[in-house]
């Protein structure tokens, strides 16, 4: 009855469709993978962010990347910022309005820099488009912050160019800062004096994102592909047309 199996075409058919199977079990695993790193990434910045600040040098250095146990952790920095090294990172898009971040070296008493995303402005989603950004405040400040790791991206997207860059990365401000300056960067929380910008950094979103139901989904398509398969075995092994 089911002798057409093992011709060439349904064997073709039947590998085609398990391989197909396979790889959309693995999609599946893939995204559960994800899911759990997601999930653990959460843990940490829960952590980070109820944990006490501490001064941003405990935490960051000129010498290694932010560990990514650290990442989100509430640091404080006293200094001075740099403005005529500030720098906007075009595209940033909030609440589907475009816009630009605006990041400020600041000057440390011991001369370190780190960079300050000091938070957000609109603008339109161009290169050359003018953007009217108030300038930091004068003198010393006193900022609280979560430390970032750097983004990462082409060195065109993270070296600045006519005071613009794509992500923000103290990589690329190694050569334009003649002085020790911090892995990473630090998203400003508070600030005294207060800072102008209207809208500030945000904190990240901690959900589990779309990884369980992406899994779910590849999941099904391999079932789908089984069933399937099986589906025009029975159609065919009820084919008059075979027996003649």
């Amino acid at each position: 009855m089911f002798g057409f199996l093992l011709t060439r075409r349904w064997v073709l058919f039947a590998l085609f469709v398990a391989v197909l199977g396979v790889i959309c079990w693995r999609l599946g695993v893939w995204q559960f993978d994800r899911l759990d790193e997601r999930l653990a990434d959460n843990e940490i910045i829960e952590r980070n962010l109820a944990a006490e600040p501490v001064d941003v040098r405990e935490v960051m250095s000129p010498e290694q990347d932010l560990p990514a146990s650290q990442q989100w952790r509430t640091v404080t920095l006293h200094g001075e910022y740099v403005e005529d090294a500030q720098v906007l990172v075009r595209y940033q898009t909030r609440d589907g309005r475009p816009g630009v971040s605006v990041v400020t070296p600041l000057r440390l008493d011991d001369g370190t820099r780190v960079l300050v995303e000091r938070g957000w402005a609109p603008a339109p989603n161009s290169a050359s488009a003018e953007v009217d950004v108030p300038p930091p405040p004068e003198g010393e400040v006193q900022v609280t912050g979560w430390a970032r790791q750097n983004q990462n991206g082409d060195p065109d997207a993270i070296t600045p160019k006519d005071a613009q860059v794509r992500l923000i990365s103290s990589a690329g401000f190694i050569e334009a800062i003649d002085a020790p300056l911090l892995h990473g960067y630090v998203s400003l929380e508070s600030s005294q004096p207060a800072e102008p910008l209207a809208e500030g950094t945000q904190k990240p979103e901690l959900n589990s994102g779309p990884h369980f139901f992406y899994g779910l989904q590849w999941w099904f398509f391999a079932a789908l592909a089984i069933g399937g398969f099986g589906y025009f075995v029975w159609v065919e092994s009820r084919d008059p047309r075979r027996d003649r």
